[in-house]
This record gives structure tokens, sequence and C-alpha cells, in this order.
């Protein structure tokens, strides 16, 4: 299985935008450039006038491929030069949790098309 790597964070509301193509040059833009990198993306959301959430997924083929990219300690969170500017919380740490790869969800979705259309 893969494993899914969980960052979240506020950041102030009116720089959201802002910060999530801040996001698509750094973090995302260095997942993907590491090996074992299997994708990644961004999710917001609005939580009041003053705060939005941020959350980045992103998934690998294991945990010492996240290592490479995050270091000795794989819990602890990856932060970028500018982060403080947007960032209303910083989280020191992230969740992993063991997951399907994004592209083929343990060939569920195959196996389950198949099954639909065999049935028609």
């Amino acid at each position: 299985m893969a494993v899914l790597r969980e960052w979240r964070a506020e950041v102030r509301r009116e720089l959201k935008n802002e910060y999530i193509d801040y996001v698509r040059g750094t973090g995302i833009v260095h997942y993907r450039a590491s090996p074992g990198n299997l994708g990644a993306m961004i999710a917001t959301r609005d939580i009041d006038e003053k705060r939005s959430e941020i959350v980045t997924l992103s998934w690998w083929t294991d945990s010492s491929a996240i290592r490479a990219f995050a270091g000795e300690d794989i819990s602890l969170a990856r932060y970028f030069p500018e982060d403080d500017r947007f960032l209303l919380t910083r989280p020191e740490r992230v969740l992993h949790y063991e997951s399907t790869s994004p592209s083929e969800p343990d060939g569920w979705s195959s196996r389950w098309t198949k099954e639909i259309k065999a049935d028609q």
C-alpha cells in the first residue's frame, strides 16, 4: 500500500489564493519532484471571515521515500521560507495513513466497473 501524508494549517483568508499559489510552487513542486512520490494535491475551506484551512495531501510509495523528502523524523512538518507570512497556525506534526494509490484505488474501481458492465 501507498502512504498518504496529510498536512493542514489555518491561513489568513484574505491571502488564501496567494498562499495556494505559493504552496503549488514550493511544497507541491518538491513533493512531485521527489523519488517515490505518487501525487499531491491541495484542498481548502473557509472557516470564518478571517480564517481558511489548507490541507496538502501527498501519496508516497513508502516511508523511506517520505524520509528522503522530509528528513529522518517523517512526522515533522516541513516549512518553506515565506510560510509564516500566510499562516495563522504552524503545526509541528503531520499525519500518515496507509492508503491506496491516488491513481488506482486498490483495483476496486476497475473490478467494480467490470462487474457493472457484466450485469448489464
